[in-house]
C-alpha cells in the first residue's frame, strides 16, 4: 500500500488510494475519488505531521528488502545475488517505477513478494493486478519469469516475531496481574462487500492470531478487532475503537494493542492505535500498551529470508508451481476480468 514520505505527498496518495476500487469500490469512482481526497487531505495531513512529517513505511520496507536479501544470499546461493524492489500501490515509489528500474537493470527472474502477510483481493491482489498490467505491457523488460509468494500469515518465524513483540508489551505490566491483560489484534478492516463476495481475509487473519495464541500457550483472554473503517458503508467489525470502550465498560482495564496485519510503522499504527485508540482508553481509566510493529525485527527479517528460499528452492525443483494452489482460486463473487487474467499470467510465470 505504501504512505506518504512527506506531507506534501499526502492528496496524491489517498487520490490514488480513493480510485482503486479494488480496496474501496465506489459509485462513479473517477469523479467521487478526487473529491473525497480533496476533502480528506487536510485532515490526514495533520495526522502525518503529528507523527513526525510522514509515514516511515518506506524506511522500513527498503530496511527489511535489503537486509533479507543479504540473508537470502546466504540461503540460496544458487540464485544470488538477490536485490529487492519497492513497488508501492498509492504512494512512491509506485508499481511503475519500480518495474522501470527492473527493466533497467536487466531483471530476468523476479518474485512477486507481498509484505501483507494475509492475503486479500483488495491489497495483494489490488496489487498484483498492477504488477499484471505493468508487466505485460512490458514495463519490467522482456522474457521475465515470475513466480508469487502470496500469502505467509501463519509462517513459524513471522508468528515468532509477533509473539516476542507481545511478551515485550505484557511484561509492562506487573506480574501478579499479566494474567489479566487482554490482548487486542487489530487488523485493517474490509468493506462488507469485499468480505460478502469471499474474500479470504478475515479468515487468514483469524489463523495468523489462532498461531500467536498457540505459541503464547494461551495465558491471556483476547480478541480479534478491525480498524481505519472509512465511509459510511458497512465495514468488518467490531472497530476497535468500540471494542476499547467495552472492554473499559467491563471493567478489563489492562489491555495491549497486536497490530497483527502490519508489518511495519505507519499512519494506522502510530497515529490509530497510539495517539487515538491509547489515549482513549487512558480517559477510560485504562492501562494501555502497543506491542511493537515488526520493523528491523531480526525474528522477522529472518522470516522473510527463509519464506523466499523455500520458495525458491521448491520452485526450482519443481516441487512448486509460478504460484499457489489458492492464488489460483478466484473470489466466488468475484466479477473482476483484470483478476482472472493476472491470476491465469503469473500462473504461466509471466507469459
Amino acid at each position: 500500500m505504501g504512505g506518504p514520505s512527506t506531507v506534501p505527498e499526502t492528496h496524491d496518495f489517498l487520490k490514488n488510494l480513493f480510485m482503486d476500487g479494488d480496496l474501496i469500490p465506489l459509485p462513479f469512482q473517477s469523479v467521487l475519488a478526487p473529491l473525497i481526497a480533496k476533502r480528506r487531505t487536510p485532515q490526514i495531513e495533520k495526522q502525518y505531521e503529528d507523527i513526525g512529517g510522514g509515514s516511515p513505511i518506506l524506511h522500513y520496507t527498503k530496511l527489511q528488502g535489503e537486509r533479507m536479501a543479504a540473508l537470502l544470499d546466504e540461503l540460496h546461493p544458487a540464485t544470488a545475488p538477490h536485490k529487492s524492489y519497492v513497488a508501492f500501490r498509492y504512494a512512491r515509489p509506485l508499481t511503475d517505477e519500480a518495474a522501470r528500474q527492473m527493466k533497467a537493470d536487466g531483471v530476468k527472474r523476479a518474485v512477486a513478494f507481498t509484505q501483507y502477510p494475509q492475503y486479500s483481493c483488495s491489497t495483494t491482489g489490488s496489487s498484483l493486478n498492477e504488477l499484471y498490467r505493468r508487466g505485460k505491457a512490458g514495463e519490467a523488460g522482456d522474457g521475465v519469469e515470475w513466480s508469487v509468494i502470496d500469502r505467509w500469515g501463519t509462517h513459524p518465524g513471522f508468528i515468532e516475531a509477533v509473539a516476542q513483540n507481545i511478551e515485550r508489551a505484557l511484561a509492562k505490566f506487573p506480574a501478579e496481574r499479566r494474567s489479566e491483560t487482554v490482548l487486542l489484534f487489530s487488523a485493517h478492516s474490509l468493506p462488507m462487500s469485499v468480505v460478502n463476495r469471499g474474500d479470504p481475509y478475515v479468515l487468514e487473519v483469524s489463523a495468523s492470531v489462532s498461531a500467536v495464541m498457540d505459541r503464547l500457550g494461551h495465558a491471556n483472554p483476547y480478541r480479534l478487532v478491525w480498524q481505519s473503517q472509512v465511509g459510511p458503508s458497512a465495514w468488518m467489525g467490531m472497530q476497535t475503537s468500540e471494542a476499547i470502550k467495552g472492554l473499559a465498560r467491563l471493567g478489563r482495564k489492562q489491555v495491549v494493542l497486536v497490530p497483527i496485519a502490519f508489518t511495519s510503522d505507519h499512519i494506522e499504527t502510530l497515529y490509530e492505535l497510539d495517539l487515538e485508540y491509547v489515549k482513549e482508553g487512558q480517559e477510560l481509566g485504562m492501562e494501555i500498551h502497543r506491542a511493537e510493529s515488526l520493523n528491523d525485527s531480526p525474528a522477522f527479517i529472518r522470516a522473510l529470508a527463509d519464506l523466499a528460499a523455500s520458495h525458491l528452492k521448491d520452485y526450482s525443483s519443481g516441487k512448486i508451481g509460478p504460484t499457489s494452489i489458492q492464488l489460483g482460486l478466484r473470489c466466488p463473487g468475484c466479477t473482476n476480468a483484470t483478476c482472472g487474467a493476472q491470476k491465469t499470467w503469473f500462473a504461466r510465470g509471466g507469459r
